[in-house]
């Protein structure tokens, strides 16, 4: 056969629609490692083997059915919450050619993680790094310090005082707050937004005393709350979370202080256990979610404490999952430069409804909760650690609500 002009055409455009179609589908069934750096080890260990299990839990599970098809590998690294060691781990991935690094537990550590991927990206084109951030919650990581590479998947700390402010509005018996959080940059930044937020909606309540105290090191909390009972507070604000919120609610326990505790992380490790059957009632959590969630997010949570005698308590992970295997399918790549495009203004439907990523500054928009502490009941069944109690939902906040506005001039690519 003679190849006449008009069939080398057809061949060419067949030929040009063959490798459109392999290029639309590159990153089916490619594995792209995530490397978790974060605490592993020491008081705050607890958290990061619970949420190393976490990932790998739902890596199993978007491995079996994603949008893009790819398949996930999870690479640890114990950071010892250390941002020293934190920088040597992120050497250590890119070196492996790990292009996506997760972190979330310690601001101080986040804030040196962002930057140094910033640094790294610009000194390697090529070699790009996503920095995939599941519970720093500094508000400066996404205003001041906005870095295109870095995409936060909490609600950061001006989110969630923003709708506990709400929710203390409405209760006339909270009119003395003691602030008491960890020193280092999330706690300065809960005292900060409690002072401002609730000064603006209830300039009638005092705020009777304010404490700092390091973070991760206290072992004996009864000072601090001597200091809290002597100020005559009858609520507490604190942004504690690990072994600083669990010895903090026993020493509580213990010196019988009565007060209203409202808390970020009161479902994370160690902390359930601490308050036992006490505090019912009077000990709040703000966040995107809580245990007793309902629908697929229920079951997977059944699912998991079968399978590690454990709870799961760190949403964002489903966060991530979701909004990265929906960008690379977008993208139709799995390249760093080009996921990082397709996550801005990204929408996906995660366990608490529609998320989106926000273009300007790369936090996520999504619902907030506040939640008591409270017996389990027939309505709300799922009890963390044993304890008999569970944490049951008393207000939702809708995205636009709990969203608040930016600063970040975000310089990109």
């Amino acid at each position: 056969m003679i190849a006449t002009p008009r069939t080398l055409g057809r061949l060419a455009l067949a030929a040009s629609l063959a490798l459109s179609m392999a290029a639309a589908h590159a990153q089916k069934g490619q594995t792209v490692k995530l490397a978790y750096i974060d605490a592993l080890s020491g008081l705050m260990g607890p958290i990061g083997q619970n949420q190393v299990k976490s990932f790998q839990f739902y890596a199993d599970k978007f491995n079996k059915s994603n949008p893009a098809g790819v398949k996930f590998e999870i690479v640890t690294f114990d950071n010892k919450l250390s941002p020293a060691e934190t920088l040597n781990h992120l050497k250590a991935a890119a070196d492996q050619g790990i292009r996506y690094v997760m972190q979330g537990n310690g601001s101080s550590v986040a804030l040196a993680l962002s930057d140094a991927v910033a640094k790294h990206n610009e000194r390697n084109p090529g070699k790009e790094i996503v920095y995939l951030n599941y519970s720093a919650v500094d508000p400066d990581l996404t205003n001041s310090k906005c870095n295109y590479w870095h995409f936060r998947f909490d609600a950061d700390t001006s989110m969630k005082m923003e709708a506990l402010g709400s929710y203390i509005q409405g209760l006339p018996d909270v009119k003395k707050v003691f602030l008491l959080n960890q020193n280092y940059a999330h706690g300065h930044q809960v005292a900060k937004y409690a002072k401002e937020i609730l000064g603006r909606r209830r300039p009638d309540i005092q705020f009777v005393g304010e404490d700092l105290h390091p973070l991760a090191q206290v072992r004996d909390f009864a000072p601090y709350v001597a200091k809290i009972k002597a100020s005559g507070a009858d609520s507490v604000i604190t942004g504690n979370w690990g072994s600083d919120l669990t010895l903090l609610i026993k020493a509580a326990n213990e010196a019988g202080l009565n007060a209203k505790f409202f808390t970020y992380y009161t479902g994370v490790s160690g902390t359930p256990t601490a308050l036992g059957q006490t505090g019912a009632g009077r000990v709040f959590q703000v966040a995107y979610n809580h245990y007793n969630m309902g629908g697929e997010m229920q079951k997977d949570m059944d699912a998991y404490r079968a399978k590690f005698k454990d709870d799961f308590y760190t949403g964002a992970i489903i966060h991530i999952y979701a909004t990265l295997t929906t960008a690379m399918a977008k993208a139709k790549s799995t390249d760093p430069v080009k996921v990082a495009a397709a996550l801005e203004g990204l929408t996906a439907k995660s366990f608490n409804g529609e998320v989106q990523m926000r273009k300007t500054d790369h936090q996520l928009q999504q619902p907030l909760y506040v939640s008591v502490w409270q017996k389990a009941d027939a309505k709300y069944p799922y009890s963390p650690e044993n304890t008999g109690m569970t944490l049951v939902p008393v207000k939702e906040y809708p995205a636009y609500v709990a969203s608040t506005p930016t600063s970040c001039q975000m310089k990109r690519p």
